[in-house]
């Protein structure tokens, strides 16, 4: 993926945090810069995790395992980003919605795009 197909990438998952802030109690995000920089943390944390345990343990993973650690690090990137806080339940709240809403705009990992060596090759 290049620079443009990230940065558009990071603007829908912005988007998409206000609108999960909007819709559920307990998880507030201050703006559109504190939903860029959230949705930033959340993929490095994404990619870190998927590196070391695999595609299953990730916040992208589905599952239930998969949805605990995306509540984790949701609850977690709080202490990250400023304007950003979230109460347990909103986290596993917010990680429900986002769930639900990745169904209908998915978000492509670089693991899924099959990225697996330095020259982006197989």
């Amino acid at each position: 993926m290049n620079l443009l197909g990230h940065l558009v990438r990071f603007i829908v998952s912005a988007l998409v945090l206000m609108f999960v802030s909007w819709l559920v109690p307990g998880f507030q995000v201050g703006g559109f810069w504190s939903a860029f920089f959230l949705a930033l943390v959340i993929a490095i944390a994404a990619w870190i995790i998927e590196g070391i345990f695999g595609k299953r343990i990730t916040p992208f993973g589905r599952g239930i395992v998969g949805f605990i650690v995306s509540a984790l690090v949701i609850w977690v990137a709080q202490f990250i980003v400023t304007n950003v806080s979230t109460t347990l339940i909103g986290a596993i709240l917010a990680a429900l919605v986002i769930g639900i809403v990745d169904l209908f705009i998915p978000v492509k990992t670089p693991f899924e795009h099959g990225v697996t060596g330095r020259d982006g090759h197989r």
